[in-house]
């Protein structure tokens, strides 16, 4: 098996708790009264003999990983107990290649430990593991054990129980319950041989070689073919995590749409990148759904067109500034203001102290112009250095395109990284008190994190003011398969306090001019159902535009099978009233496993 170079990878199921010695191959029997494999797994998710030694515990070799940290084998009783809650299957973990075949019948004596992928402040489910093994091959060639076929009949519509209160909401403790749950469901096949047939991909291929599938062909499908997030109560039991044991060069180049036809078939592991995966000796062939890029349409000479688009870390290395380019020219129209997320400073992630990223934005203004659009002018500020968060170095912060041609900016000066943008009223109008300016950038909400950037812009001699976000991560949140659930989102913490910040400021301009024309847009990290958006929108200060869409439409990302909302465009109330605008999510990168960026870009066009 080839050595994966990504630390991501090798660092999937690493068993950090465990012994890495090597498996030692005997040939003495295997004893009459061992330990069968459904009595380590039990009818909870910890085992009841964890950290306890095992003799002598008999299976057949499923399937090995010899590459990364955690290499091991798997093995399967072909005896089966008549309870479904307790899994027949159970990874061996050995630390350096393992010296089994599939096939092979064999008795294991070692430690049984849960290993908790991520460790313990993850929240992680564990997996159950034999540790510091000595092996025993009775005999080879045998058949393996037919794997499970998961489908949608199988798996239950209900996702997770509750969690138990006295354990701080967590499920380990709890009796499974397979045919009522779906993360109980998979937990009663943990390490067993399993299979899904024509399953249809619903995340693309990524830079680790996996991709997730779903055995439920109907559940909240959308017409591109992925699967829609639609609430926290919608969690889609259906998506299932693909991985191979085999060449990496081998995995398929799949996007979303995509079916993996015929069967695919290996042990149902769990990973802290994903929770359950199926871990395949055998992949089925990737047929293409054939699906395309969109393009929305041009705006009209009376429209105003305005974007959100997260380039993803773009400085200068980069070779990506083509491709942007002609995402914003022909997939987007050119629009006529752009708010860029995570534009990185001249030198990326070197820490030098450096923040200026004028040779990234003219970088990318150049292209866009070769590529036969406009040329753009800009506004940004630069941030104090080390202090919006990101990756480390790369000073990342919003800026403003916009087209000289169509639209132009209102200049007033006093914006700085550490001065905060106020509205004053002139001749009964709002206006900003500096354009552009930051909000309130000395408040603790903006800790670590980026600062809104505001704007004013004049269209056909209408003032429009325009925000551009990009609110806290979700880093550090609990997964959907986490052992707590529901989850903890301990991230909407500070987006909660951004949020307030946002709405305040918007409502400070609408306070002086009831009927402005406010956008705030960007990349708020969280869903269009979520609370942050709620206190975004406030008393209907501002209204999610993406709700406009069917709810099968309204998606910007791609995230573990889950397609959902994360980049908004929100609108104030002369804008939503006129009923004149017209949204869309322009699919160009989240589906894709060749994608130039993780979002998709979103643009709004009305009549101001």
């Amino acid at each position: 098996m080839p050595s994966r170079s990504s630390a991501r990878l090798a660092a999937l199921t690493v068993a950090a708790v465990c012994s890495a010695a090597s498996a030692v191959v005997l040939t003495s029997p295997a004893h009459a009264d061992s330990v069968r494999i459904h009595d380590i797994q039990g009818t909870t998710r910890i085992s009841p003999l964890a950290g306890r030694q095992v003799t002598d515990v008999p299976g057949i070799v499923t399937a090995l990983r010899g590459y990364g940290s955690s290499k091991g084998f798997w093995i399967q009783d072909p005896t089966p107990d008549d309870n479904p809650a307790t899994s027949e299957g159970v990874f061996v973990f050995t630390g350096s290649a393992p010296k089994v075949a599939v096939g092979d019948s064999v008795t294991v004596t070692g430690t049984v430990s849960e290993y908790v992928p991520g460790g313990a402040s993850s929240g992680n489910q564990s997996v159950t593991e034999i540790t510091k093994p000595a092996v025993t091959t009775v005999s080879s060639g045998n058949p393996v054990p037919a794997p499970v076929v998961i489908d949608e009949n199988a798996v239950p519509d209900a996702y997770a129980p509750e969690g138990d209160t006295a354990a701080n909401g967590s499920v380990n403790g709890l009796p499974l319950d397979p045919s009522a749950y779906a993360l109980d469901y998979y937990e009663s096949l943990e390490g067993m041989n399993v299979q899904v047939a024509d399953a249809r991909v619903v995340t693309a291929t990524d830079p680790y070689s996996e991709l997730w599938v779903t055995v439920k062909p109907y559940e909240h499908r959308n017409r591109r073919g992925g699967t829609v997030y639609g609430s926290y109560d919608s969690q889609n039991t259906g998506r299932l995590q693909i991985q191979s044991l085999g060449a990496t060069a081998d995995f398929p180049k799949a996007n979303v749409g995509d079916t993996l036809s015929g069967t695919t078939t290996g042990p149902l592991d769990f990973n802290q990148f994903g929770g359950y995966t199926l871990a395949a000796s055998k992949l089925g062939t990737l047929e293409s759904g054939g699906l395309q890029r969109e393009t929305t349409r041009k705006q009209s000479r009376g429209e105003l067109a305005v974007a959100t688009y997260n380039v993803e870390n773009l400085d200068p290395s980069d070779a990506t500034f083509d491709k942007h380019a002609a995402a914003i020219v022909n997939n987007l129209q050119s629009p006529d203001i752009v708010s860029l997320e995570e534009i990185q400073d001249d030198n990326g992630a070197k820490d030098d102290g450096t923040v200026d990223a004028s040779e990234t934005v003219h970088k990318l203004i150049d292209a866009i112009a070769a590529a036969g659009g406009p040329t753009y002018d800009w506004r940004s500020i630069n941030p104090v250095n080390d202090q919006d968060g990101g990756e480390p170095g790369g000073n990342i912060r919003q800026v403003l395109l916009f087209n000289p041609e169509r639209v132009s900016f209102v200049d007033r000066p006093g914006g700085d990284s550490t001065t905060a943008v106020g509205v004053t009223k002139v001749h009964g109008k709002a206006q900003l008190t500096a354009s552009p300016g930051r909000i309130d950038p000395g408040n603790a909400a903006w800790t670590n994190s980026r600062k809104p950037l505001a704007g004013e812009f004049v269209f056909h001699g209408k003032t429009v003011f325009v925000i551009a976000n990009h609110l806290n991560s979700k880093g550090g949140d609990q997964g959907l398969a986490s052992q707590y659930q529901p989850p903890v989102r301990s991230s909407e913490i500070q987006r909660h306090a951004q949020a307030t910040e946002v709405n305040a400021f918007v409502k400070s301009i609408l306070d002086v001019q009831k009927n402005a024309d406010v956008i705030a847009l960007g990349d708020m990290n969280d869903f269009e159902f979520s609370g942050t958006a709620k206190i975004l929108e406030g008393d209907g200060e501002l209204w999610s535009a993406i709700k406009s869409l069917p709810r099968s439409e309204r998606y910007t990302y791609d995230y573990q099978g889950n397609e959902q909302v994360l980049d908004q465009i929100l609108i104030s109330p002369a804008i939503r009233r006129g009923c004149d605008f017209e949204y869309d999510s322009v699919h160009v990168n989240s589906e894709f496993n060749d994608q130039i960026s993780d979002h998709d870009p979103q643009v709004l066009r009305f009549h101001p």
